[in-house]
């Protein structure tokens, strides 16, 4: 008798549900390529074939719908459960520092995840500059931290990562023979060296227009038409384009979102929170 994985059917409902590999990886914290060998094992697992691509999308064969219904309702038992068993465990809330790039673009994902399975569980978010949270961390005044920046001294789990892009107001028009107007965030952080440091290869001329603590002020330069930022994804939202290649820009490489936790001296919240993104 073989045994089925509940992480391997959770991903297999997000891929049902999303109906691709990109928005699949986003709801369970995986990369496609974590989610494509994912269903290939569920696939071997069950001697069946259960996903098809159709154009650009994912459909479910007639074997592959059977499953979906066996693994809400697995699922379903699993997660009710783990919140009956998990009712009385969390004596404290778990504190979790979170970075500004995080909190309006992949934390609520990451907190509905965790409400849904640890019901129970009281969670407090801070926010704050990344060196802030690190010493935080250190001290022990938050349990976990989520952190776009590379801290080598504390174990980390990557559940993300994102292309990072140029992005400017939609509005926003650059005259190719001044120099590139950049909106960026205080020292340190880590699109900043990454623009600077790309530029500078270039020998492409840039000055700050711009400068700021924080991440609104720089949503608001960009949406004033004050020049352009180094930003993921995530951060575009209506108002704001990517303008790499319409600027000949060079290309940037990936950021990675990181799950802090200090070594030894984890709670049963910081543990169980980081355990549902250990890669099945």
């Amino acid at each position: 008798m073989r045994d089925l994985d509940i992480g391997l059917l959770r991903t297999f409902l997000a891929v049902a549900d999303r109906e691709n590999f990109a928005g699949a990886a986003d709801q369970v914290f995986r990369t496609q390529a974590a989610v494509s060998q994912q269903m290939q094992r569920l696939e071997r697992l069950l001697d069946c074939k259960l996903l098809v691509r159709v154009g650009r999308h994912k459909r479910l064969t007639e074997q592959g719908v059977r499953l979906r219904e066996y693994a809400r309702r697995m699922l379903a038992l699993n997660d009710e459960t783990c919140r009956a068993m998990n009712q009385s465990v969390f004596a404290a809330p778990t504190r979790i520092g979170v970075c500004a790039d995080a909190v309006d673009t992949i934390l609520p994902d990451y907190l509905a995840l965790c409400a849904r399975t640890y019901p129970g569980m009281r969670i407090e978010i801070q926010v704050n500059r990344s060196r802030w949270l690190a010493s935080a961390l250190r001290r022990g005044d938050i349990d976990l931290l989520l952190e776009l920046e590379q801290f080598d001294e504390f174990p980390r789990i990557t559940f993300r990562t994102s292309p990072v892009v140029w992005i400017s107001g939609t509005h926003f028009h650059h005259q190719q023979n001044l120099p590139l107007p950049l909106v960026l965030v205080d020292a340190p952080c880590v699109f900043r060296r990454m623009a600077l440091n790309r530029l500078e290869q270039e020998n492409r001329p840039w000055r700050n227009a711009f400068q700021t603590p924080t991440l609104a002020g720089v949503r608001a330069a960009l949406r004033a038409g004050l020049g352009i930022t180094p930003r993921t994804i995530e951060m575009l939202t209506p108002g704001l384009k990517v303008v790499g290649e319409e600027l000949g820009l060079p290309t940037l490489p990936s950021a990675s979102y990181h799950l802090y936790m200090r070594a030894g001296d984890t709670s049963d919240g910081a543990r169980k929170l980081s355990e549902l993104f250990v890669p099945s």
